[in-house]
C-alpha cells in the first residue's frame, strides 16, 4: 500500500469514526423530546434527561474525530480541501452552526428556570442534531452523485445539485439512520423502561431508513442517482449496508441491544466506505464523468512523511482516549453515574 493510499484510508477511518460516534450524539438530540416518559411533567423531564445522560460523558469528546479528520484533510489533501470545501461552504457552515447551538442547548437546558425556556432549549437541541445529520447526508449524496465541474477544472455545487431528488433522499436516509443509531445507544446505556422505548423507536426509524434508501437505489438504477467508478465494489458495500440495517432491525425487535447498536455502528460507517471504495482512485467525481484523483489531490511525498511522524503519535492517543472514556463511563445511566443535566 502506497503512502498516499494509507493516508486516504486514515482519512476515511476518521470520518467513519466520527459518523459512528458523532452520529449517535445527533440521533439522541433528535429523539430527545420523544424519549420522555409518558407520565406527569416531572416524570417526562426525568426521562428526557435520561436520554441526554446516555451521551453526556461522550458528546464533546466525540468531536475530536471531526477535528482529526479536518486536520488530515488540510494537511495531506490540500487540493481536495480547497476544491471541496469551497463548493460545500453553505453545508459546512450549517453543520458548524448546528454543532454550536446543539452543544450549548444541551448544557444550558438544565439551568433554565421555566417550562417555556426548556421548550426553547429542547427545540435547539433537536435542531442541533437534525441539521448536521441532514447536511452530512447531503454531502454524501453529492459525493456519490457527482458535482458539476467548470471549464477551469473547479467544482461548483449549486442549489439545484443540493436539492436534487437523489441527494435529498441521501440526506433524509442519513438523518433517519443517525436517529436510529441514537436510539440504539440510548437502549444500550439506559434503564429498562427507557431502553425498551428506545428500541421500539429505533425499529420504526429503521423502516423509514429502508424506505427512503430504496428510493435512492431506484433513482440510481434509473440513471438519476449515484455515479460509481467501481460498480462491483459499490454493490458489495450497498449489500453490506442493507444487511446491517436488517440485522439492526431484527436485534431491536428481539431486544438484543448490544447487537442492535453494533449493527447501527456498521450502518453509519458504511456510507463513507461506499464513497471511498466506490470512487477510488477518484476522491471527487464530476457529474460529467471526470474527477479529481488521489494523485492530484494529495500533497507531496516529503510532506506526507513528515505528517506520518505526527500521525503515529496522534492517532493512538485518540484511540486510547476513546477507549478510556468508554471504560470509565461503562454501564447504564442511573446506576454507576449521576444525572449530568
Amino acid at each position: 500500500m502506497s503512502l498516499e493510499t494509507l493516508w486516504l484510508t486514515l482519512l476515511g477511518l476518521l470520518l467513519a469514526g466520527y459518523f459512528v460516534l458523532g452520529g449517535y450524539d445527533y440521533g439522541v438530540q433528535m429523539l430527545h423530546p420523544w424519549l420522555g416518559s409518558r407520565g406527569g411533567a416531572g416524570e417526562d423531564r426525568a426521562g428526557r434527561n435520561g436520554a441526554l445522560d446516555a451521551i453526556a460523558p461522550f458528546f464533546l469528546g466525540n468531536e475530536v474525530w471531526l477535528v482529526a479528520f479536518t486536520g488530515v484533510l488540510f494537511g495531506a489533501f490540500p487540493h481536495l480541501e480547497g476544491t471541496l470545501l469551497s463548493g460545500l461552504y453553505p453545508l459546512i457552515v450549517a453543520i458548524l452552526v448546528g454543532l454550536v447551538l446543539g452543544n450549548a442547548a444541551i448544557q444550558l437546558r438544565g439551568r433554565s428556570g421555566g417550562a417555556r425556556a426548556r421548550r426553547v432549549w429542547d427545540a435547539l437541541i433537536v435542531f442541533g442534531g437534525a441539521v448536521p445529520a441532514l447536511c452530512w447526508g447531503l454531502v454524501i449524496g453529492l459525493l456519490l452523485h457527482g458535482v458539476p465541474r467548470r471549464a477551469d477544472g473547479s467544482f461548483h455545487i449549486g442549489f439545484g445539485a443540493v436539492f436534487s431528488p437523489f441527494v435529498l433522499a441521501c440526506g433524509v436516509t442519513t438523518a433517519l439512520l443517525f436517529a436510529a443509531h441514537g436510539a440504539g445507544f440510548v437502549a444500550l446505556r439506559s434503564g429498562p423502561q427507557l431502553a425498551a422505548r428506545a428500541s421500539r423507536v429505533g425499529a420504526r426509524l429503521l423502516r423509514g431508513v429502508a424506505a427512503v434508501g430504496a428510493l435512492a437505489l431506484l433513482l440510481t438504477l434509473f440513471g438519476a442517482g449515484a455515479s460509481m467508478t467501481n460498480r462491483v465494489t459499490s454493490a458489495v458495500v450497498a449489500a453490506l449496508f442493507t444487511a446491517a440495517l436488517a440485522g439492526a432491525w431484527w436485534s431491536f425487535a428481539h431486544k438484543h441491544r448490544v447487537r442492535a447498536f453494533a449493527a447501527t455502528c456498521c450502518a453509519t460507517a458504511l456510507p463513507v466506505l461506499l464513497v471511498g471504495a466506490g470512487h477510488y482512485p477518484y476522491l471527487l467525481i464530476s457529474s460529467a464523468g471526470t474527477g479529481l484523483d488521489i494523485g492530484h489531490a494529495v500533497t507531496d511525498g516529503a510532506t506526507l512523511k513528515i505528517l506520518s511522524g505526527f500521525g503515529v503519535l496522534v492517532v493512538p492517543v485518540i484511540l486510547a482516549y476513546q477507549s478510556w472514556s468508554w471504560w470509565a463511563f461503562r454501564g447504564r445511566t442511573g446506576r454507576r453515574h449521576p444525572s449530568y443535566f
